[in-house]
């Protein structure tokens, strides 16, 4: 929870890096989160049937759009890519794959153009 909230504080530093532990467990937390509104947004009768999406698990989204950005972006930094990458998930399949590598590669050891070490 602790890197959610240090995420959630530095929402729209795109400087700097971050950690696999810190990308991960913002990215668990998030799907939690949404998962859990989602519910809530059916059992309580507010969700839109035709796309699903019911009005606190869009909301929400809408919130995290910037703050999972910057994270994603610090989280290349830390494997010493530039964070435009991160519209590699935007192609279909192979796209979604060179994405989840670098999310899940170790970052580079010591010091690099982006910054120190985070650990």
């Amino acid at each position: 929870m602790t890197e959610y909230l240090y995420v959630l504080g530095n929402y729209a530093t795109f400087n700097g890096r971050a950690t696999r532990r810190q990308y991960w467990l913002f990215f668990l937390m998030n799907m939690l989160f949404f998962i859990g509104l989602t519910l809530f947004d059916n059992l309580i009768g507010i969700v839109h049937h035709a796309g699903s999406v019911g009005l606190l698990g869009g909301a929400y989204v809408l919130a995290m759009l910037i703050p999972t950005a910057a994270v994603t972006v610090r989280r290349l930094h830390d494997t010493n890519r530039t964070g435009w990458w991160a519209l590699s998930f935007l192609v279909p399949i192979i796209g979604l794959l060179i994405w989840l590598f670098m999310m899940v590669e170790q970052g580079t050891p010591g010091e690099n153009r982006y910054g120190p070490n985070p650990l």
